[in-house]
């Protein structure tokens, strides 16, 4: 895991297309319902500050220890754009998030990718470990991070459990 940018990586469903600034027009159209900011705080972007977010992201971190991977996610049946899913790498552990639009929630699109970033980043970058920090009244992300193999904590930041799980061992089935 050495390059800035991720590489694709696709469940049944979806196509997980690397984070480019292009996306954030459509992006900002995924993110635009006030309640996706009911657990997390804050609202929806405006294009401009989600391109420049974007950009931001794309350029990678700072931190040469630290990855920022960040993926679209795009249904391939319609080819919309319907939310993101996102890691930070560090070695053999990464905290993960994930966001599905309104429009596209209730069809198990979220535990759908989350799952499919779990297996790709065990496969292709040797993650181990997926670290995830959820609002505890929050429970559809719940059901998400149970469905990807993480469990609750008593660890708390900014008012959100930590979640834990470790990916499989290859060979360990």
């Amino acid at each position: 895991m050495s390059t800035v940018a991720p590489p694709p990586f696709t469940t049944a469903r979806l196509d997980a297309l690397p984070l480019d600034p292009a996306y954030a027009e459509e992006m900002a159209a995924v993110l635009a319902d006030p309640a996706l900011y009911a657990f997390t705080g804050g609202g929806p972007p405006d294009p401009v500050a989600l391109r420049s977010r974007y950009e931001r992201q794309s350029a990678g971190s700072p931190d040469p220890g630290e990855l920022w991977w960040n993926w679209v996610l795009r249904v391939r049946a319609d080819g919309t754009l319907a939310g993101y899913v996102q890691a930070t790498v560090r070695g053999p552990r990464a905290e993960i998030a994930w966001v599905v639009g309104t429009p596209w929630q209730g069809r198990g699109y979220a535990s759908e990718a989350a799952k499919g970033l779990a297996a790709h980043l065990f496969e292709a970058g040797g993650v181990r470990g997926l670290v995830a920090h959820i609002h505890p009244d929050h429970a559809a992300s719940e059901a998400v991070a149970t469905a990807v193999g993480l469990r609750p904590t008593g660890e708390w930041e900014d008012g959100e459990r930590r979640w834990t799980g470790n990916l499989p061992v290859p060979g360990a089935r």
